[in-house]
């Protein structure tokens, strides 16, 4: 047997005979034993979510409170129209005056005594019937503006009735399919009125901040707000409704908000004009903000900014056209001097170009205001996020507390919109019974062959590793230290220290690292990594390991993780100056987790013994992610990740990764990648996964069908391609981390730690999860800061029959094989690592400053200017192929033979 799986039955998951025959053409005797986990292939409309089958009785009982409030419904119909706004190009904002408007106007009779609702696009929904018939409407309405009165041609038409009564059906579980009409109404419906009186982001909303002031820095802040969302569950609607917080523009002067950006305390410092650099990180902030004026008194007309001159107000110079109709060029300064009688204050500094590029419309700085309630889409820097997080964490009670305050305050039972429509909400949270699962036990190693194998139990989802030896922990004969930080910062006798500290763990982990370094030498920049690399292997074909020392956030990281990865397949473990100076023994002990994988080891494995019954035949646990690059970038590629486990702990995975199309949500080669790992598992294990457990991450609930239908044939269309008739049992299971549903302990006595959440372990499947569909919450981690969010699992294919405890106990003992941590962490570890390669593959896309003829243009994770002085964008079109940035992110085979991502 090899790598721990159990004996087939009969000739279940038997071996092939060569590694060859994999890839044959003929069916196996081993495949008609497959019949009670196989499933014809459907066609593509067949591929629908699989009926709950049951509900978990495992773990014991917990009484919970989650941010669901129940919504009691009308009985009978709500009528759907089609709104038509020109022009058609206006925001929402815009387009709710102009219906507001209509309807409050009403010249035609239409809406006696009723309040329509709409969404703000296309949709409104009234409660009766409109005087109209199938008939289209057109109406003309006026809106108030600046200078001159805006008008907008409105048509309305007869879409729909939409029936509640439906809906009653399907949560009442008699209809399988939930009508998603009746959904969308009642979500327009329950959102038209916060929409009018607050900043909508999403599905959440915003108020400028009243009573609190958190500046981020660089003209940002954090704003606070709600969530609100409609959702179906058992025999009854919910609102989901949670406290939310994200990053606006401060509402200041311009010049105020470039200080900000550009780290300037007083404008009157500035006395120069700006350098190139400054004028590049300010247009990068302000392009695409919008901006009022402030010299024509009472008219702020509104602008968007579209860059930022090069040449200072007093030299910028645009065409002027004269009343004799003669063209002259101006300068900006002169132009504001003679016209709007204002000398500039600060003529030295440039102007903002606005509106149309074309148009030449140049204002100077001192003139403009950033325009209130602009959320900043832009990734906030490492020191922003560290203060958005202290500014909003908050623990599990003083969130609830929050959340339920926050209903009162919002009294959504005054609603004249809802009251018109019969709708009102239950104003205290579900209460829904919870169970806290098992732990598994975590088996070690023995010690020198003649103890027993050591055990750990789990404790509120952390155990200890001390005094305990890897499952398999590998010996280090050969290794490097290569010191990037400067020698005055990290001195020899701090790298002395680190080596003996970091052996004496290393050893008491069962890995011991043997004597010296081979190799231990101070660099510099990124351009040293590669032929330092290069000159290591040469000169010592054995070395296992190079230990790289980093003075912070440098290029550097990026340029040894695309070396060591990608190119010479060489593994190495970075390491931050500041912990070789001050080494403790919690950092050494990470450190010995990471290298003991990366090269080859195991760490730990599941009991056996306690696993659920889908480990007794071969299976193959996937996991997959796609990561978009940030908002507002529209060029860089998405990055797919798939990873699979080898062997049956399950604890070594290998990883598969591919660039595709921009924010492309489905994985465009699964087909390819899925045949890869699943050839790799075969040739580790000499067994075919007789079943295939598949976690995706990165799936939002309006993509569960276009990814299934896309995915699932893309999985089984790699079976069929390794063997015609290898059906094995595929189960495919979304996990989403992106959701508001927040679960409480009822009883104060079951809060975990100072932040008061739910124990490490809890499950729901009842409540608050779908009428008809297999899903449930897990909350398989502890938390430590702010209020725990569980992880939701939705089945959307199930050829194996998962009960919900197997599915749930498998889920939850997954969470506990994350090889980073002596901890079971929130999600389960492949679709971790899966996160983790695609992050990976970020950093093998960023650009090496000294040689650009390599193909590999500047795609970090944090833009190129993130990682200093060292990266810039390539400048040439060849280096962003498909092909060449395929070619970036392919690891050597050397690493993919190990854990190079961990």
């Amino acid at each position: 047997m090899i790598r721990g799986f159990p004996v087939p039955l009969g000739s279940l998951g038997r071996p092939l005979e060569s590694e060859e025959q994999i890839a044959t053409t003929a069916p196996t005797p081993f495949i008609h034993n497959l019949n009670p986990i196989m499933q014809p292939a459907p066609e593509l409309s067949e591929f629908t979510c699989p009926p709950r089958m049951n509900h978990g009785s495992e773990g014991r009982e917990i009484l919970l409170r989650a941010n669901h409030f129940q919504i009691r419904m009308p009985r009978g119909h709500i009528h759907h129209y089609d709104v038509s706004i020109v022009p058609d190009k206006c925001p929402r904002r815009v387009n709710r005056e102009i219906i507001e408007t209509m309807v409050q106007v009403d010249t035609k009779k239409l809406f006696i005594g009723q309040k329509p609702v709409f969404d703000g696009r296309k949709n409104m929904y009234t409660r009766d019937p409109l005087p109209i018939g199938r008939d289209k409407i057109e109406l003309e309405v006026t809106l108030p503006g600046e200078g001159k009165d805006r008008v907008f041609n409105t048509s309305l038409k007869w879409v729909a009735q939409v029936s509640l009564y439906a809906l009653e059906e399907a949560l009442e579980g008699r209809t399988r399919s939930i009508p998603l009409d009746a959904i969308q109404a009642l979500d327009v419906v329950m959102r038209h009125m916060p929409s009018m009186m607050y900043t909508p982001v999403g599905r959440s909303f915003f108020s400028q901040p009243e009573g609190y002031y958190h500046p981020l820095g660089g003209g940002r802040e954090v704003w606070f707000g709600f969530h609100q969302s409609v959702r179906p569950s058992q025999w009854k609607m919910m609102l989901n409704i949670d406290v939310s917080a994200t990053a606006f523009y401060k509402a200041q002067p311009v010049i105020e908000f470039m200080c900000e950006v550009l780290d300037v305390k007083e404008i009157s410092e500035q006395k120069r004009p700006l350098t190139d650099s400054q004028r590049v990180k300010f247009t990068k902030e302000i392009k695409g903000l919008k901006i009022e004026i402030t010299h024509c008194g009472q008219m702020k007309r509104k602008y968007r900014v579209c860059n930022v001159t090069r040449r200072p107000a007093q030299t910028q110079t645009f065409p002027l056209q004269l009343e004799s109709g003669q063209t002259v060029e101006c300068t900006v300064a002169k132009y504001f001097l003679d016209k709007h009688r204002k000398r500039l204050l600060y003529p030295h500094l440039p102007c903002l170009q606005v509106g149309q590029e074309h148009k030449h419309t140049y204002l100077p700085l001192e003139v403009c205001n950033v325009v209130r309630g602009q959320r900043c889409i832009k990734k906030l820097t490492d020191m922003q996020t560290s203060t958005m997080i202290k500014a909003t964490a908050r623990s599990a009670p003083d969130r609830e507390k929050e959340i339920n305050s926050l209903v009162r305050k919002v009294n959504f039972n005054e609603d004249p919109y809802m009251q018109e429509f019969g709708i009102s909400i239950n104003s205290t949270m579900t209460e829904v019974k919870g169970r806290v699962l098992p732990p598994p036990k975590i088996q070690y190693g023995g010690r020198s062959g003649f103890q027993t194998k050591q055990q750990a139990i789990p404790n509120q989802g952390v155990w200890d590793m001390r005094g305990k030896e890897f499952h398999t922990g590998v010996e280090i004969r050969t290794w490097a230290i290569a010191c990037f930080a400067p020698q005055r910062t990290c001195r020899e006798e701090a790298l002395r220290n680190f080596t003996a500290q970091l052996q004496k763990i290393s050893s008491d982990a069962g890995m011991p690292i043997l004597g010296q370094p081979v190799f231990c030498k101070y660099a510099t920049g990124p351009e040293q990594v590669e032929p330092m690399f290069r000159y290591l292997k040469n000169q010592w074909q054995e070395l296992q390991l190079v230990v790289v020392v980093l003075p912070g956030k440098t290029p550097v990281y990026a340029e040894v993780k695309r070396v060591g990865d990608t190119v010479l397949g060489m593994a190495t473990q970075c390491v931050q100056a500041k912990n070789v100076n001050k080494p403790s023994p919690q950092t050494l002990s990470n450190l010995c987790l990471k290298i003991n994988v990366k090269l080859g080891g195991v760490n730990n494995i599941l009991v056996p013994s306690i696993r659920p019954r889908v480990f007794n035949e071969p299976v193959i646990f996937l996991g997959a992610d796609v990561t978009h690059p940030p908002a507002g970038d529209n060029k860089k590629p998405s990055i797919a990740a798939l990873v699979g486990s080898m062997d049956a702990h399950p604890s070594r995975y290998a990883a598969t990764v591919r660039v595709q199309h921009h924010r492309q949500d489905i994985i465009q080669d699964l087909g390819n990648m899925v045949k890869e790992l699943l050839v790799q598992f075969y040739k580790a294990t000499r067994f075919k996964p007789s079943r295939i457990v598949f976690y995706r991450d990165g799936v939002s609930e309006g993509q569960f069908m276009p990814v299934l239908q896309h995915e699932l044939r893309a999985v089984r269309h790699a079976c069929m391609m390794l063997e015609v008739g290898y059906q094995p049992g595929i189960t495919f299971i979304v996990v989403q981390k992106r959701h508001h549903t927040r679960l409480f302990c009822a009883d104060k006595r079951e809060q975990i730690g100072r932040s008061g959440n739910i124990p490490a372990g809890t499950t729901v499947d009842v409540g608050i999860t779908h009428p008809t569909e297999f899903d449930f919450f897990l909350c398989s981690h502890a938390g430590i800061q702010g209020t725990s969010r569980p992880s939701h699992y939705h089945v959307l294919w199930d050829d194996n029959h998962f009960t919900a405890d197997e599915l749930q106990q498998l889920t939850y003992q997954l969470c506990h094989t994350y090889v980073r941590c002596t901890r079971s962490v929130s999600i389960p570890a492949p679709a971790y690592y899966a996160h983790l390669v695609a992050f990976r593959a970020r950093y093998h896309l960023v650009e090496k400053e000294h040689d650009s003829s390599k193909c590999s243009p500047a795609y970090g994770e944090e833009g190129a200017s993130d990682y200093g002085e060292g990266s810039h964008l390539s400048g040439s079109s060849e280096d962003r192929t498909p092909a060449c940035l395929e070619r970036a992110v392919q690891v050597h085979q050397d690493a993919g033979r190990v854990m190079y991502f961990a």
